[in-house]
């Protein structure tokens, strides 16, 4: 079939920031492309993930700043209120902003935005959901993922991380199933706006990708915080009605009646029911798109990216996926992909935990304890200190070989997300301990910490 005979160079099923960004460097490229989205475009990110779930933990933070001022010596009261519908608002209006901004640049760059579902049919033939059916020489499945229940009695009782962000007055007391990193940002977001929450997570500690001893630190400043944390728990039902409900483990004892319970138990691939073992992709056992180095999928010329492959299931990923891959088909590069090794990561806790590159775990699996070397500090940011608060930052290097190149980098403590992203490029460009001590540092800082290591 020749390349006259095709609607489109490009559809991309799903229009979140995958999809977006596939889309804009496909059309930057030339191609002529098509956009399917049946939801808001952002996808997870902007509406239900990273965007709303930083503008609360920002409101979050300025709760603590609040309290830290009035310790200080300003005249304002310990704990101030928050009037939970003016936040949402804010929060809401900024994203009503990214949407029409979307929507601008898809009409500039000439992409076919179709508000529908789309399945497809065959290898090159998308159906929309009114029955409009695309042709296309190249397909990119960005279609994202969505949180799962555990197949449990009373699992509908509970509400999902999506849950969270319809919520317009404080939730109460609130228990959070999960260990992951969704549940540890909700429990530091509720906690610091003045509710009660319990974790109560299967794992036996926080954060089971993070280096341990980050995690068993967040944990301790999260208890001084008042969060109830209960590891081991094997949840075996919930119980109850719509504010009391409690949550029943697997030796039948029963928890205390919380107003909301939500569950952060990880997510699953938007893989079913889209056409994808009708057009030959290979789905593996979780339900993910199987895809080679360079975004391909069983089918070369169908290409998915993000949370639907399950490959580092994180925005700035999908984008910089997304990105290669077009650059890959349409902008003649054909080696052009993501190199997935040290990509730096946050999570968004009180305070946050930054880290790229190896943990000291999975260093000495790989090197051997001997070629090791681990460097820390731990210490109270000057804000923590001067209200005498216990509240404790630990920065971490991981260093490999004579040479002490530097492997991990790991911070939990304020401003961690922030600090990490520059020293992230450093530890991709190989840097040794040495260059960290040849690097004069900034005084008084928390970031200091990581090229005064020793």
């Amino acid at each position: 079939m020749s390349r006259q005979d095709l609607d489109f160079d490009l559809v991309v099923l799903g229009g979140g920031s995958g999809g977006l960004a596939g889309a804009f460097r496909a059309a930057a490229h030339g191609a002529r492309v098509a956009l399917l989205e049946p939801g808001e475009l952002g996808g997870t990110c902007v509406n239900v993930g990273c965007v709303p779930k930083k503008a609360m933990w920002l409101a979050a933070e300025l709760a603590d700043h609040v309290a830290l001022a009035s310790q200080l010596g300003f005249d304002v009261p310990a704990s101030a209120s928050l009037d939970w519908p003016t936040l949402v608002a804010s929060r809401q209006r900024y994203i009503h902003g990214i949407h029409a901004s979307y929507r601008r640049r898809l009409d500039g760059d000439g992409i076919v935005l179709l508000p529908s579902r789309g399945r497809l049919l065959d290898a090159h033939t998308v159906e929309c959901g009114n029955g409009t059916r695309l042709r296309a020489a190249n397909i990119l499945v960005a279609t994202g993922s969505h949180p799962q229940r555990p197949d449990v009695p009373g699992a509908a009782l509970a509400e999902v991380s999506d849950d969270f962000f319809a919520l317009h007055a404080p939730p109460g007391r609130v228990a959070l199933v999960g260990g992951g990193y969704i549940a540890v940002e909700l429990a530091g977001v509720l906690q610091a706006l003045g509710c009660r929450v319990d974790i109560h997570a299967r794992s036996q500690r926080l954060l089971s990708h993070a280096d341990a001893e980050l995690a068993e630190r967040l944990q301790e400043n999260y208890r001084q915080q008042g969060i109830g944390l209960r590891f081991g728990f094997d949840l075996a039902a919930i119980e109850g009605e719509a504010g009391a409900l409690r949550l029943r483990d697997a030796a039948g004892n029963a928890s205390d009646a919380y107003a909301h319970v939500f569950l952060a138990t990880g997510r699953v691939a938007n893989s079913r029911g889209i056409g994808l073992e009708e057009a030959g992709v290979e789905l593996d056992a979780r339900g993910d798109i199987v895809v080679d180095a360079c975004q391909r999928s069983s089918v070369p010329h169908i290409a998915a990216v993000g949370d639907v492959t399950g490959k580092m299931t994180l925005t700035p990923v999908a984008i910089a996926a997304a990105r290669r891959a077009m650059d890959r088909v349409f902008g003649g590069q054909p080696g052009a992909r993501l190199d997935y090794d040290n990509i730096p990561t946050v999570v968004f806790s009180h305070p946050p935990v930054a880290g790229v590159g190896l943990t000291e775990a999975q260093a000495r699996e790989q090197h051997g304890d001997g070629a090791v070397h681990v460097y820390r500090s731990v210490f109270r940011p000057m804000r923590q200190a001067l209200v005498d608060r216990p509240q404790h930052s630990l920065f971490k290097l991981v260093c490999v070989g004579e040479e002490r190149r530097v492997a991990g980098i790991h911070l939990l403590g304020e401003g961690a997300d922030e600090i990490l992203q520059g020293f992230a490029v450093a530890l991709k460009r190989g840097i040794t301990l040495a260059d960290l001590h040849d690097t004069v540092a900034i005084h008084p800082t928390s970031a200091e910490e990581v090229v005064l290591m020793r």
